[in-house]
């Protein structure tokens, strides 16, 4: 389902001898491609491709429909060879959306929206993302948010939507939205959980809506086991989806690994994102995770945003994953 598996990259080689300001200039520019996303949508668990994102247009979206973007991880504070310059990136990302017609009625960031959860990355992070043209952008924390002083200063800068848990519900057009919070007992290669507490509230919440109504869930750790080694999934995850399960349609969406994985039960589908800051290794494909260094003109390709496109009436929602990186 990702869109690189159906898009050209121009191809280009950085001298060794590049100094740094002339490899993060020539980075830089490789933002400036713009990324051809391919829109998909999941029939029977099949992938199916709808078009490129650039042929959707406001008149085509039947009535009610609307999109909303998923943006995740912009590491606001990082400064590594991985990436020198997460804040040029994710302005590249938001200038994508900012491109997107129709435009989306709102956005969802899940998560690591900081670096090391300090004040000012927290305050930049906000001037940032107001560049980006929707109304409004929904939050949950990653465990980077979380470092300083656990959620004390994610909550500060983004909580009040969610009364200072940090976990949240909200309606938009006929579909419900659940914000959930798996980081405030992360520990390197440890499964995290949601936790008594917040269980009980979503139990609470998801009771009171009809089984035909179109449900997707937002956290930053994954809520099925990707990488039990690494700690990428949720311990009391199944709990969670116990409460899911009556649900004809509900969509999982995560941030945490940086990279592309869906997966389909029953009627959940489960989708992690790209982050905007920096690659992480495949699965297993390292000692352990962390940023991932890469050629400076292969960046743009491991780096994007996602969009996704609600029907009235489907069961399932069309993704749009579409890399910074693109063709020329």
């Amino acid at each position: 389902m990702s869109n690189p598996q159906n898009t050209s990259f121009a191809s280009q080689t950085v001298p060794k001898n590049s100094s740094p300001d002339l490899t993060r200039r020539r980075m830089l520019g490789c933002m400036a491609w713009t990324g051809t996303g391919v829109l998909w949508t999941l029939a029977g668990g099949v992938p199916r491709s709808l078009g490129l994102i650039g042929e959707a247009r406001a008149d085509q979206l039947p009535a009610g429909a609307f999109t909303f973007v998923q943006i995740s991880d912009t590491h606001i504070g990082f400064n590594k060879e991985a990436n020198p310059d997460v804040a040029g990136t994710l302005r590249r990302a938001i200038g994508e959306v900012n491109g997107l017609d129709p435009r989306p009625a709102f956005a969802i960031h899940t998560g690591d929206v900081s670096h090391l959860s300090k004040p000012e990355e927290f305050g930049q992070a906000r001037e940032l993302l107001q560049e980006m043209k929707v109304d409004r952008i929904h939050f949950v924390p990653g465990e980077h948010d979380a470092l300083d002083n656990g959620l004390t200063g994610f909550l500060k800068a983004f909580g009040q939507e969610s009364e200072q848990t940090g976990w949240y519900s909200f309606d938009q057009n006929g579909v419900h939205f659940v914000g959930l919070v798996n980081v405030t007992d992360f520990q390197p290669k440890a499964m995290t959980r949601l936790g008594a507490e917040q269980l009980a509230w979503l139990e609470k919440d998801l009771a009171a809506q009809s089984a035909s109504t179109p449900i997707v869930v937002f956290a930053h750790i994954p809520l099925w086991t990707v990488y039990e080694p690494w700690g990428w999934g949720t311990a009391d995850a199944p709990q969670a989806l116990g409460y899911l399960k009556r649900f004809g349609s509900v969509t999982v969406l995560n941030g945490h690994i940086h990279q592309v994985i869906q997966k389909v039960e029953g009627n959940v589908s489960f989708h992690t994102a790209m982050s905007t800051a920096y690659p992480q290794p495949k699965p297993g494909e390292a000692p352990a995770p962390g940023p991932l260094k890469v050629d400076a003109v292969e960046l743009g390709k491991l780096l994007g945003t996602r969009s996704i496109n609600v029907v009235p009436g489907t069961k399932t929602l069309a993704t749009i994953d579409t890399p910074l990186g693109g063709t020329v």
